[in-house]
Parts: C-alpha cells; sequence; structure tokens
C-alpha cells in the first residue's frame, strides 16, 4: 500500500522541527512532502513570531493557499492509496479547511483558528490535538464544539500552543511524547472501508 503524507507548517516555515515530523512519520510504504507556504521558502527564527505572524496573515492567509493546496492533494489521491494531512497551528487550520476533500485521515495540531471554520465538517477521520490552554480563547470550549462532530476525534494535552516543538519556548516533553505516539497510531489505523 503506497502512502503520501503532506505536512503544513507553522508561521515560522519549513525549519527543524517540521523536517524532523516529516522523518518521523516517513518509511517504507510512506512518502512525506512538506509543503512551503512561503513563495521564497523563508524561515523565521522564534524570536520574530510577531514578524512570522504578521507576514503569513499579510502575505498567505488562510484562503489563498487552498485552491493550490487541493490540486496538490486530488492529484495525489491519484498516484496513492492513501493521502494523509497533518499540519500545525496555521497549517492545522488549513488542514483543516481541507478535511473535506477525499483525504484518508488528517492532523491538526494546536490550530487556533480552527475556532473561525466551525462550518466546516471533515469527510475522514480526523484528529485534533489542543494545548491546555490557549492566550487567545477558551480550549474546553472549543473541543466540546469539535465533539459534536462524527469524524472528529479531540484530544488535550497540558502545555500551550507550540507544546510539540522542542526548539519553542512552550516545549513540554512529556506533552510531546504523548501527542507524537497518538499522531502515528492514528495514521496506522486501517481503513475499514477503501475510498477512492
Amino acid at each position: 500500500m503506497k502512502r503520501k503524507l503532506f505536512i503544513l507548517h507553522e508561521i515560522y516555515g519549513v525549519n527543524d522541527f517540521i523536517k524532523m515530523q516529516a522523518k518521523a512519520h516517513s518509511n517504507a510504504n510512506t512518502t512525506v512532502e512538506f509543503i512551503s507556504l512561503y513563495s521564497d521558502n523563508r524561515i523565521f527564527p522564534y524570536d520574530q513570531e510577531q514578524e512570522a505572524y504578521e507576514y503569513f496573515i499579510n502575505e498567505v492567509g488562510f484562503d489563498a493557499p487552498l485552491e493550490k493546496l487541493t490540486e496538490k492533494i486530488l492529484e495525489d489521491t491519484t498516484h496513492y492509496d492513501e493521502v494523509l494531512l497533518i499540519g500545525f497551528s496555521v497549517g492545522a487550520t488549513l488542514a483543516w479547511r481541507l478535511s473535506e476533500l477525499p483525504l484518508q485521515r488528517v492532523v491538526c495540531v494546536y490550530g487556533s483558528r480552527i475556532r473561525q471554520y466551525l462550518d466546516v465538517n471533515p469527510s475522514c477521520p480526523t484528529l485534533v490535538i489542543l494545548p491546555s490552554h490557549e492566550k487567545s480563547f477558551d480550549v474546553h470550549e472549543l473541543k466540546e464544539t469539535l465533539d459534536t462532530l462524527p469524524a472528529v476525534h479531540t484530544r488535550q494535552y497540558l502545555g500551550q500552543h507550540g507544546f510539540m516543538d522542542f526548539n519553542h519556548s512552550n516545549y513540554c516533553y512529556e506533552s510531546y511524547l504523548q501527542a507524537q505516539a497518538e499522531i502515528t497510531q492514528f495514521f496506522e489505523i486501517k481503513q475499514s472501508r477503501r475510498t477512492k
């Protein structure tokens, strides 16, 4: 069985953490591709969080990449038995918005803006990983809303936005280990029916 996994990055770009995620999920059956949402492939250091956020919002946003990403994903559904998608932060919100495509599995890791797109109803099993706390909104309220959607599984881990990233100031080793294991297990669950 041939699988393709797309990874969508955070505001910082395709950095070491995203490359490490690609390695973690790559195996004999799984081809991993990370997609830079930045046309110049720029990478922001962590201490430029505000600049990175403003650049993403002003230069990319949550609408513009959807068409290109949809095209890329649909193209690969004709070449692979399964197409999977994982996104982190802003990439998680984009992954959430793409979860209505004919994918096999989607993982959204601390996509805080998902709360703005609650009209989305994923068509495949979708795992949403949330921190225990976010500065800008009530995580528990979002979790309760998402838990009402049939294809959505939510998991919450101790920590704040960025807890999986070993270079981030919010990194939490225990939560990273648990979430990483959860994601790996979620991707390994066999499909009960084939969708093509």
